[in-house]
């Protein structure tokens, strides 16, 4: 098992806060183990079993738990001492009203409980939930194993030489931690199809009523097998009315591309002006949360090896604690602007830089950024081609390294 310290050591200090303590993240990314590796370090820590409470709602143990009475009749049943108790629920969007009992037992017990609870959907942290828990919470979202994890789980040795099979075998597939206990592609494919379709079903058919089902499918297809992107929803009106022959309103595109971020399947970046310092309105790029998933519908298309990695840096660079923008300058696009307490980095992403035309146009996206914060281009490349201070460096190399370095 990973231990996943870039996400315990954020919400550790919270565990005897007097805060709601919410982890969102896609279906299968490791919600459920992340509560296990609190709950070990909560026992470790003296606390006895008896006053842990932890209910995944996917267990058809606890299918008869479906609104808030249930709910709090058996939690209830469990407290049995006036020793501080630690509640855990797992995917919790499953009961209806369960933020009144949430909100209950805050008001009752106050700092004789410490609340965790888990969901795949962001409406978990919709101004209305934020509303009724009346701001008192902190939230972290998770994401599949970053490529560093992968190599822990694999237990590979860190060698940008020896591990190109491996890193590509990320790229292809993505990181849900699953998938790597499988033990052929034909397993994988299947076990991504089973994500990729309870996510469409549970998270987004479902929860949003969508009744037009070929026409969502074809737009999330679309959208999950053409990662790194930028789109409008002109443009994408355009392509359905050009290839389908079929028209598209623009809010049900904007609505259908909302609920796939919703339920993670894929973020969205705004684009940034840097001389205008000011979010640019109407088009945004996205990218998927984990590129197995959009291999999955992408099958029989040629790769998109330069996309592929942008998604890749766009994932970690989120992993690492960075906000991240598309910047925009003098009608030239940088890939990401990164800020982290108060500072500010520059990344291109390609594929190879294979000739004097490549190299020109990724350290010529910097060329009018005057200031002194980092600026980097990754690629496959494994032969450092810095120059005029901008940093080149190797792509797995850059995944590999302490954040802190």
């Amino acid at each position: 098992m990973v231990i996943r310290e870039n996400y315990l050591k954020k919400i550790r200090p919270f565990y005897n806060q007097d805060l709601i303590k919410v982890i969102t993240g896609i279906r299968r990314c490791g919600k459920s183990v992340i509560l296990r590796q609190i709950i070990s370090e909560i026992i470790e820590s003296g606390v006895k079993d008896e006053n842990i409470i932890y209910v995944n709602f996917e267990l058809s143990d606890y299918f008869d738990i479906k609104g808030a009475k249930e709910l709090d009749k058996y939690i209830k049943k469990r407290i049995i001492n006036n020793k501080k108790y630690y509640l855990f629920f797992d995917e919790i969007q499953y009961v209806n009203e369960w933020e009144k009992v949430i909100n209950s037992y805050k008001a009752k017990y106050e700092d004789k409980i410490s609340i965790f609870i888990t969901g795949s959907n962001s409406d978990l942290l919709s101004g209305e939930l934020a509303t009724l828990l009346s701001g008192r919470y902190v939230s972290f979202k998770l994401k599949p194993f970053s490529f560093k994890e992968v190599c822990e789980f694999k237990n590979y040795e860190l060698d940008k030489y020896k591990l190109e099979e491996q890193f590509n075998d990320y790229v292809k597939w993505g990181g849900m931690p699953q998938r790597f206990n499988l033990n052929n592609e034909d397993e994988i494919i299947t076990y991504l199809l089973d994500v990729y379709d309870s996510i469409v079903v549970k998270d987004i058919i479902n929860r949003f009523n969508i009744t037009d089902l070929e026409l969502f499918n074809r737009i999330a297809e679309y959208i999950v097998t053409t990662p790194s992107q930028t789109f409008s929803a002109d443009s994408l009106a355009k392509y359905f009315e050009t290839t389908d022959g079929r028209g598209v309103g623009k809010t049900t595109l904007y609505n259908y591309l909302e609920y796939m971020c919703k339920a993670h399947l894929i973020n969205k970046v705004d684009r940034y002006d840097v001389r205008g310092k000011r979010i640019l309105n109407g088009k945004y790029k996205y990218y998927l949360t984990d590129l197995g998933l959009g291999q999955i519908l992408s099958l029989s298309k040629r790769e998109q090896m330069g996309a592929y990695l942008e998604n890749i840096v766009y994932n970690e660079l989120v992993y690492r604690g960075y906000d991240v923008k598309v910047g925009y300058f003098d009608n030239r696009e940088i890939d990401f602007i990164a800020l982290k307490n108060g500072k500010k980095e520059y990344y291109q992403v390609c594929y190879y830089l294979t000739d004097d035309s490549v190299i020109k146009r990724e350290f010529g996206a910097f060329d009018n950024i005057s200031d002194n914060y980092p600026k980097y281009v990754i690629s496959m490349d494994k032969f450092d081609m810095s120059q005029n201070g901008i940093i080149h460096i190797n792509i797995i190399d850059w995944l590999l390294k302490d954040e802190d370095k």
